[in-house]
């Protein structure tokens, strides 16, 4: 919007000065003064001084962006706000977003021959130094059963799919399904519920040690969050890397209308750009470290507070309350700061409609100009200041 101001400006001043000219020239052929020509000519160019549509669009960013601030929504670029206007389809991942991302053990399921304290410790191990929320978790198991991890010798991040490494000279690896197949192990179907589910095993010779199972919370107002946004005809999709009953289940809980399992971090890029492709603006919403290529790559990238710095700093809108609320409330600001700027250009234009005519033709005198100048831009700023009244409609929360 203020790159079209600016291109309007730079044919409204040269319009300007050749209306003040004709205005000269046209008084002196009436056979007025060459006073009351220049007189006349100045009252134009008084009146016409393009401030309050230089003010139009910046005053009302400034304004919205500081209530918005207030308000628990931090927009780092404000071009994501102009294409907040377009969006179609939301796209959220699910741990630590649409749940709380803090994980816990509910079940660890230890195959013959290894304890469920030993499975336990061996897992810890490999995920010393992590702060994935499933490391998170598996410490706070073991503080609980008071279990220390034996430090790993070696280990390995396996993107999308766990971590592999050496303890006490035994190869391991510590994953999905998917991991456990490129070990060439097929582990028994997990349940058909919301749970996490990953697998412990030994590479040489590869077989089973136990599985784990990890409990999420949904966080509060993610059902609203969800029916807000259908409720506006947006599509909302659960996009996540977890197995397909799991966020199968969330997003029938939830609402969601539509829910893509186990994508690669690598490739929840490629399906924002594949969705965008489809048509109408794509906004992503996450958290991780594994959702910031995704954010870079739609429209408009909204990142939970409490997530990796590469996230947030990918995103064009953090979210500073882990409310998915507010991605509903980010959509009400755009429209609400895009209506200002609107009525801002509005009263920008009228000024000078009404009265460049008046002024080349004599009504107005320079001095009236000058005030008729300075109420435009009064009367801009003014209206920019009502945004701060704005406030997105959230329900309490039960």
């Amino acid at each position: 919007v203020q790159a079209l101001v600016d291109r309007i400006s730079a044919v409204f001043v040269p319009v300007v000065l050749a209306v003040a000219l004709a205005t000269v020239v046209g008084w002196l052929i009436a056979g007025a003064p060459a006073e009351t020509a220049v007189i006349y000519a100045a009252a134009v160019l008084v009146l016409a001084c393009p401030c309050a549509l230089g003010l139009a669009t910046p005053a009302a960013l400034m304004v919205g962006l500081g209530r918005a601030a207030r308000l628990g929504i931090l927009v780092r670029d404000p071009a994501a706000l102009e294409a907040a206007l377009t969006i179609r389809r939301v796209v959220f991942d699910k741990t630590g977003t649409l749940t709380e991302g803090r994980l816990r053990v509910v079940d660890i399921a230890a195959e013959p021959g290894t304890t469920v304290e030993q499975a336990l410790t061996l897992a810890l191990a490999l995920q010393a130094g992590s702060d994935h929320p499933l490391a998170a978790a598996l410490r706070r198991a073991a503080e609980t059963r008071g279990l220390a991890a034996a430090p790993p010798v070696s280990g390995e991040t396996l993107p999308g799919r766990g971590v592999a490494g050496t303890v006490d000279g035994r190869g391991l690896v510590f994953g999905n399904a998917r991991a456990m197949a490129e070990q060439g192990l097929t582990p028994a179907p997990a349940p058909a519920d919301e749970t996490t589910v990953s697998w412990l095993a030994e590479t040489v010779p590869p077989r089973l040690l136990a599985r784990f199972a990890f409990a999420d919370q949904v966080r509060r107002g993610a059902a609203q969050a969800v029916a807000d946004l259908e409720a506006r005809g947006i599509e909302t999709i659960l996009l996540s890397g977890d197995r397909r009953p799991a966020v199968e289940a969330i997003a029938g809980r939830l609402g969601l209308g539509r829910a893509m399992a186990e994508v690669l971090p690598q490739d929840k890029a490629a399906e924002i750009t594949r969705l965008r492709a489809d048509g109408g603006g794509v906004a992503m919403v996450g958290d991780g470290l594994n959702d910031a290529p995704a954010l870079a790559a739609a429209d408009l990238g909204i990142a939970m507070a409490g997530g990796v710095d590469v996230a947030l700093e990918t995103a064009g809108v953090t979210l500073m309350r882990p409310d998915p609320r507010l991605v509903g409330a980010v959509l009400d600001l755009a429209a609400a700061l895009s209506a200002k700027i609107r009525s801002n250009l509005f009263f920008a234009f009228v000024f000078n409609v009404v009265g460049i005519p008046l002024a080349a033709f004599g009504v107005l005198h320079p001095v009236i100009a000058g005030a008729a100048m300075a109420a435009s831009s009064i009367t801009v700023v003014g209206n920019a200041l009502l945004l701060n009244r704005w406030r997105p409609h959230l329900e309490e929360i039960p």
